[in-house]
């Protein structure tokens, strides 16, 4: 009979096979999602050029990691186009992946499958730290949560920050507790580089600095009256260490050089321009460590495009369009994504803390401790945060619950048979509910919500639809042959569909409009056939309102069919008024921007008579009408894209108006 070691050993290896086998599965079959392409390739000219400001809003390390698999490859380099570095890198990592691997994604799978090492690393880190701080049994629980988590394998295999940053989040609190468990250089050592492998893999790892703060003002509480200023001395004296340390490993990935970009190129916009969006009292602590190189010029630009960005995103949940943050986003979301059988589990271990079930012993009590108030201050922070676009961003409380509802059905199994049956059925319960949304875990949602079927109608972007399903869209017009469609693609054009296969005719996105992307063709009016439209197109995500979202009309329209649960089919005679108005806003806009206004003004004033009361549709007319000296055409334009401004929240509308109204002093 096998040793009882042997058993965990041979389960843990099992949980890990299982594990990889879900991750290929589902990497192999999803296109490229929003944000791969330029974490690609930035991790690629990092290693070829040492070039840390072609993609700055995020630290380096799981993009380095990500492209050793290709370093050895003769890939064709595109030339740099000296544009804002977001576009730059977005379009540059669209033509180098296009060029070196079409549709194939030969290169990409073996990129995942080194960024998916880091899943592994998470689940093993899960597995040890709950073992120390809550025994064998609350280990596999906790490593069988994670491995079956469904929001954690939608993003395992994805060359993204979120599934490594949780790995060195929770690595850094096990370290942290091992050290004030055991304190010795050592560990303080490990403690400091694991917090800068956080540090060096996303931009909100700065949070675990006040949080370690936290930690040590606890431990400070209940230590001995008598040892309280000696174990202050001690634990300041090491989280000093510890952050000295984190910021020496930053350093170190960015090659200890505080220069974004090699010689000869700068960052674009520059640092300090790009500050000046910022509160004056952020761009001064800004500008006061860019002045005294306290960190990477890189790093910095991340965290100002953190605050940037963050102010003017959109927010969707519950089938409610918000122009910005709302605090409940992350609670809610968490209630829709996790399974009812973790969260069962989750409240559970609550219920054994509160009747002292779990917790005896000062290291149990020491590591809920750290757990729980690290849990709620990071849940905190993320609503605080405003950046409400997909759970992803949560992923470390998915990793905190998984042990926190390890040690809770450790604890109260073994009280009697019934807890036993109770804990197995949940574990179940989340296992099967995981696999059952396989091989599109992205868009999962659990069965108090309705399901994947339902996840579209509740939450938008990387909960449900980040671009991943074109290889399932090609399968369906393989399965139409014939059929005319017309396709709303959420990540058009830094993904083009056509690389795919994929031949539907383009319908207008945000994306597109965003980046001044040219339509090839206007949409018509009605359109016999089928209009596939993604779900964060559908909820107008990346629109400046959800009035000016295309497909308004189709959101209390049940779809004919979903595909991947992330693309929604209609049939039939479908209207298309808007889509059709602001396709020829966007072609007219191109036309004038390639200096043919003549050519414009069809489209413009076509567009208008079909969408009159459209933002786009009039300010492209009068920016068209002015273009050709029509001044009375072009300030009716302007004055009837003033008063459809009023669909946007008062600070976009003020941003607008003031656009539009020096346009109007021109004229």
């Amino acid at each position: 009979m096998l040793k009882a070691k042997t058993w965990v050993v041979i389960a843990v290896i099992a949980l890990l096979a299982v594990q990889l086998i879900q991750i290929v599965v589902v990497i192999h079959r999803e296109s490229l999602t929003f944000d791969e392409g330029d974490h690609m390739y930035a991790g690629y000219r990092m290693w070829k050029n040492a070039d840390y400001g072609l993609n700055p809003e995020h630290p380096p390390l799981v993009k380095l990691l990500a492209t050793l698999p290709v370093l050895g490859e003769n890939l064709w380099v595109p030339p740099l186009k000296g544009i804002f570095f977001k576009f730059e890198a977005n379009s540059d990592g669209g033509e180098w992946l296009v060029h070196n691997d079409g549709g194939s994604q030969r290169l990409v799978f073996r990129m995942r499958m080194a960024a998916a090492l880091l899943a592994v690393a998470l689940s093993l880190v899960v597995f040890f730290a709950t073992r120390e701080w809550f025994g064998t049994t609350a280990a596999l629980v906790a490593l069988t949560l994670i491995v079956f988590d469904p929001n954690i394998l939608a993003h395992s295999g994805l060359v993204t920050t979120d599934v490594g940053a949780t790995l060195f989040f929770l690595a850094t609190i096990y370290a942290f507790f091992r050290y004030v468990k055991r304190p010795t250089l050592l560990r303080v050592a490990i403690a400091g580089v694991v917090f800068g492998l956080l540090l060096a893999t996303k931009h909100s790892g700065v949070v675990m600095g006040p949080m370690l703060a936290l930690l040590v003002v606890w431990e400070i509480a209940v230590a001995a009256k008598g040892t309280r200023v000696r174990t202050a001395a001690r634990l300041v004296t090491a989280l000093a260490a510890i952050v000295l340390l984190a910021v020496g490993v930053l350093w170190a990935f960015y090659g200890f050089r505080y220069a974004a970009r090699p010689a000869g190129l700068q960052l674009i916009p520059s640092l300090a321009n790009y500050s000046q969006g910022l509160k004056p009292f952020d761009r001064g602590v800004i500008g006061w460590m860019a002045h005294w190189h306290l960190l990477p010029e890189s790093y910095l630009m991340g965290i100002v495009d953190i605050k940037v960005f963050s102010k003017n995103f959109n927010t969707f949940i519950l089938g409610h369009w918000y122009s910005h943050g709302v605090w409940w986003y992350f609670p809610v979301a968490i209630s829709i994504k996790a399974t009812l059988g973790m969260m069962a589990l989750f409240l559970l271990a609550g219920f054994a803390i509160v009747t002292r079930k779990l917790g005896k012993g000062r290291d149990h009590s020491r590591a809920l401790v750290y757990l729980l108030l690290v849990f709620v201050a990071y849940l905190a922070t993320a609503a605080a945060n405003g950046l409400n676009i997909g759970v992803r961003h949560v992923l470390p409380l998915y990793a905190l619950a998984a042990v926190i509802a390890g040690a809770g059905v450790a604890a109260l199994g073994p009280l009697s048979r019934g807890w036993k049956w109770a804990c197995a059925a949940l574990i179940a319960a989340h296992v099967v509910s995981a696999l059952a949304v396989i091989p599109a875990p992205m868009a999962y949602a659990n069965e108090a919500w309705g399901g994947s079927w339902n996840t579209y109608k509740l939450l938008t972007d990387s909960n449900v639809d980040w671009g991943q399903q074109l290889y399932q869209v090609k399968d369906w017009e393989d399965h139409h042959p014939g059929e005319e469609c017309w396709f709303a693609y959420m990540v058009r054009p830094l993904i083009m569909p056509e690389i795919y296969g994929v031949h539907c005719h383009t319908l207008p996105n945000g994306m597109a409009e965003i980046t001044h992307f040219p339509l090839l063709e206007p949409v018509p009016l009605v359109v016999h056939g089928a209009v596939l439209v993604s779900a964060t197109e559908l909820s107008a995500g990346l629109w400046d309102s959800r009035e000016l979202g295309p497909y308004l009309a189709l959101q209390s329209r049940k779809p004919d069919e979903e595909i991947d649960h992330g693309i929604l089919v209609y049939r039939g005679d479908i209207h298309m008024e808007a889509a059709a108005g602001t396709s020829r806003a966007l072609m007219a806009r191109s036309k004038l921007e390639a200096m043919h206004p003549q050519e414009a003004l069809p489209l413009a004033e076509e567009g208008v008579k079909i969408a009159p009361g459209n933002l786009y549709t009039q300010w492209v007319l009068g920016d068209v009408a002015a273009a050709l000296g029509k001044k009375e055409e072009a300030r009716a334009a302007y004055e009837a894209a003033i008063a459809a401004t009023n669909v946007l929240d008062a600070e976009r509308q003020a941003e607008d108006v003031n656009v539009i109204e020096e346009s109007l002093k021109k004229l």
